[in-house]
């Protein structure tokens, strides 16, 4: 019986050395994912949700009885009431009072769901995994989270901050881009290789952390992704993580037609199970009610020249020259020209290339400004180009970075012919009355795509705003960027 016992703890022993080893090599990469993981947020009063989330501080006793007295909806009516949001329409309010019912019950059940900080049982991922191996539980939440989906331009962003900025400090919580959190989590696996269970453990790390976890634009579109993302969840749900997420996909609808789709359909009802599923009916586009301005939006004809143009006037007295950025796991993305916290990029050499949004990530840590020349109308001859295209746009409308390009068309232009297969069948057939170069159009039938197109051209409409530039130029102000010890002054800038 004893030596049964030795010879069980043996794989957990050594798993245990595995780790101990490999500990001290994170690379500078993984550190760099892991501090962006463990931002959080402490910012009641904040007039406004554009604003990239910082770091809270130390957290401070919480009265909770202030609490149930406070919350989204609350805050929702004094910003109206105060000119810095207008009235929404009802199927928004009815979102709110959702969102206001979620809210009272997390904090009526804050020591049930282990939310505060100085609740939490104490143990990290690895040591809860080592525990599990010896007294195998779950503490499934007693909360249900919640799935808000629904058109693009309804508010679900605006709806999730006002949600996560009237939490207490306190608690246990993390509000993340989806895409962010995926590359966090596959940076956590190449750090556990060797362990029996990976994604055990790196669930384990994300609850220990994060009990309530905010995930905005919940789009599957990976294979990799969708092939672990059950498993994860089931071991976060178990751990009692409760989850807030936005879409705009439906849960039946996510990762539609995807490869291995068998494989990712128990997630949805996982997630249909431990969430509330919200829709979100408005057809407004509050994006689009902004002051658009065509200052940064350059429809192309002989527009290049003038693009450099402003790049220089945007750099000031800096040089700019290509440059090197760190993005994750030692790779490192090439910058044709960088200066002054503005990067210069052709569209073949961003979106051309095999990237992804990790390396968009990586930019927008190191630049606050991207002039993009030559963005083309997107087509089946340049499917791929759309997506990372796609990819860029969320990247950058998430941590309000601005894009100041060149393109053959206006938004709508240039993602026209991204179709989805329900709007394929309304497309004309051909004819032998209608000539093969009106007929082709160069369709390209793609669900994916073809539901992130109203997105897409709702941010780079709101992006190119005077509302969304002056919070552009006020997050600088804000924040300072490492200008590269290699430039210098009163040079020409050194083109690519």
């Amino acid at each position: 019986m004893r030596r049964a016992l030795v010879k069980s703890l043996g794989p957990i022993h050594s798993a245990f050395r595995h780790y101990e080893a490999k500990r001290p090599l994170l690379n500078a990469s993984a550190v760099l994912y892991d501090v962006r993981y463990k931002t959080d947020v402490c910012n009641y009063a904040h007039s406004s949700y554009m604003f990239s989330r910082t770091m809270s501080a130390g957290a401070a006793n919480v009265n909770y009885e202030e609490v149930k007295r406070m919350g989204p909806l609350v805050e929702y009516e004094r910003r109206i009431r105060v000119g810095e949001l207008e009235d929404g329409d009802n199927c928004q309010i009815g979102t709110l009072r959702e969102i206001q019912r979620l809210y009272d019950e997390l904090g009526n059940s804050v020591h049930a769901c282990h939310l505060d900080r100085d609740s939490d049982p104490g143990k990290t991922g690895r040591s809860r995994w080592l525990w599990s191996r010896f007294m195998p539980q779950s503490s499934v939440s007693p909360v249900k989270g919640l799935y808000l989906y629904g058109g693009v331009g309804t508010g679900k962003t605006m709806l999730m901050d006002l949600f996560f900025d009237q939490l207490p400090c306190s608690w246990r919580k993390k509000r993340i881009h989806f895409h962010d959190f995926m590359l966090n989590v596959h940076s956590r696996l190449q750090r556990h290789k060797g362990v029996a269970d990976p994604l055990e453990v790196v669930a384990g790390e994300i609850s220990h952390e994060s009990i309530l976890l905010c995930l905005d634009e919940f789009m599957v579109n990976d294979v990799a992704d969708a092939l672990i993302l059950n498993r994860l969840f089931k071991h976060l749900f178990c751990n009692g993580v409760i989850l807030v997420a936005t879409s705009n996909r439906a849960p039946d609808n996510l990762y539609e037609r995807g490869l291995q789709r068998d494989l990712f359909l128990p997630f949805i009802s996982t997630l249909k199970e431990r969430c509330i599923i919200h829709e979100i009916g408005s057809s407004v586009d509050y994006r689009r009610r902004t002051s658009a301005e065509e200052g940064f939006y350059f429809i192309q004809n002989g527009t290049s020249d003038f693009l450099m143009q402003r790049f220089k006037e945007l750099i000031g007295e800096h040089i700019a020259r290509p440059q090197e950025v760190e993005v994750v796991m030692g790779r490192r993305l090439e910058v044709p020209l960088g200066a002054n916290g503005c990067a210069y990029f052709p569209f073949e050499e961003l979106c051309d290339k095999p990237l992804g949004a990790a390396d968009y990530f990586g930019l927008c840590k190191n630049f606050h400004t991207l002039a993009l020349d030559g963005v083309p109308i997107f087509g089946l001859h340049n499917r791929t180009a759309a997506y990372r295209f796609v990819t860029l746009v969320d990247v950058m409308y998430e941590n309000k970075a601005r894009l100041m390009c060149t393109a053959e068309g206006t938004p709508f232009e240039i993602l026209e012919r991204i179709i989805t297969i329900a709007d394929a069948q309304y497309v004309a057939p051909r004819t032998s009355s209608r000539s093969r170069k009106n007929d082709d159009f160069d369709l390209c039938v793609d669900n994916e795509l073809g539901f992130a197109k109203d997105r897409t051209i709702s941010r780079l409409t709101e992006m190119n705003s005077k509302e969304y530039l002056e919070q552009h130029s006020e997050m600088i102000a804000n924040k300072w960027f490492e200008v590269p010890r290699n430039e210098t002054k009163n040079e020409n800038v050194v083109h690519a």
